[in-house]
């Protein structure tokens, strides 16, 4: 039976169920048609509320990242008075969350939103994320021009543990959450390196 009160945003969440649903493949197995099903609707009826997939694709991509952000910034938060804390906290956060929401984790991967020139609201909502490590790694000491170096450094560090995670790569009896504390622990002290350096340098 066709939902009553079908609308953009009601669209939308269809979509973040069948992205939610799916797993880590969840985002790339967002379809029309899936959305569509569970609407009880023919596929044709929603572009009356959604500009076709890649509209839709670029909003659940938007709230994902919103949502980061909003994780990020909560864990920060908790550890105000030391930003290496925080950046230890925004790390476990992130990969909770990835774990917890891994196709919505994979919506905010990929170079496909940079070179998207309708993608405007996902990149602006990235930035905001950026801004939110970059707000640490500045009161950890790291200077200006190595801070877009710093914040690459935590994503690509953090990233590559999560996305092994996620793909099934630790498969070594050890524990996993002590290999992520390890690593979290020598990237931020690498960073706190890079701020105590700069400072001694003045």
């Amino acid at each position: 039976m066709p939902r009553a009160g079908l609308s953009h945003d009601a669209v939308v969440a269809l979509a973040l169920e069948v992205v939610d649903e799916g797993g880590p493949r969840g985002f790339a197995q967002l379809t029309l048609a899936a959305v569509a099903e569970r609407a009880g609707v023919a596929t044709p009826s929603l572009y009356k509320h959604v500009g076709g997939l890649p509209a839709l694709r670029r909003e659940v991509a938007r709230i994902a990242v919103e949502h980061l952000t909003a994780t990020l910034s909560a864990a920060a938060a908790a550890s105000t008075r030391d930003p290496a804390d925080a950046l230890r906290a925004m790390a476990h956060a992130l990969r909770e969350q990835a774990r917890a929401l891994p196709g919505r984790y994979s919506a905010l991967q990929g170079a496909s939103w940079v070179l998207d020139p309708e993608a405007t609201a996902v990149r602006a909502a990235a930035g905001e994320t950026v801004a939110v490590i970059a707000e640490q790694l500045t009161r950890l000491g790291v200077p200006e021009s190595r801070r877009i170096d710093a914040v690459r450094a935590f994503r690509a560090a953090v990233h590559g543990f999560i996305a092994l995670e996620l793909d099934g790569g630790f498969g070594l009896p050890d524990d996993v959450d002590v290999s992520f504390d390890y690593l979290v622990d020598g990237l931020v002290d690498a960073l706190a390196t890079t701020g105590a350096a700069t400072t001694t340098s003045q």
